[in-house]
């Protein structure tokens, strides 16, 4: 039952993610504003970790299967994709990057405002 109970929290949060990005005057994915809805109840403590844990770690721990049917997509389309390759795949490499520098300044930043305040609870001698 505990189960059910994670896997309803979490899709009441998908749904009214969805909700919400239908309310806004432009398109916006409801998966991105679902997840900035968790992230604001999990910060709040409106909801504790343990309440999602379980099914939160399954669907991490499958997060591949999750995206073949995206990829199998891409490869049904794939004539139409190959007009514009080049284009597609520079794209592609800008954004891995961008992506693996925001990942990095954001771990770098979050380690040290973790130091910092380690720093203020810890006595000085």
């Amino acid at each position: 039952m505990e189960i059910l109970t994670q896997l309803a929290i979490i899709a009441g949060i998908c749904i009214c993610g969805d909700w919400i990005s239908s309310l806004l005057p432009i398109p916006f994915p409801g998966s991105v504003v679902a997840m900035l809805l968790l992230f604001l109840f999990l910060g709040m403590k409106w909801i504790k970790e343990e309440q999602i844990q379980e099914v939160g770690d399954f669907l991490l721990k499958n997060m591949a299967f999750f995206f073949v049917p995206a990829g199998v997509s891409v490869m049904n389309y794939f004539e139409l994709l190959k007009a514009s390759i080049v284009p597609f795949i520079i794209i592609c490499v800008i954004t891995l990057i961008l992506t693996f520098g925001v990942t990095s300044w954001t771990v770098s930043a979050v380690m040290k405002l973790q130091q910092k305040k380690r720093d203020k609870e810890e006595p000085s001698c």
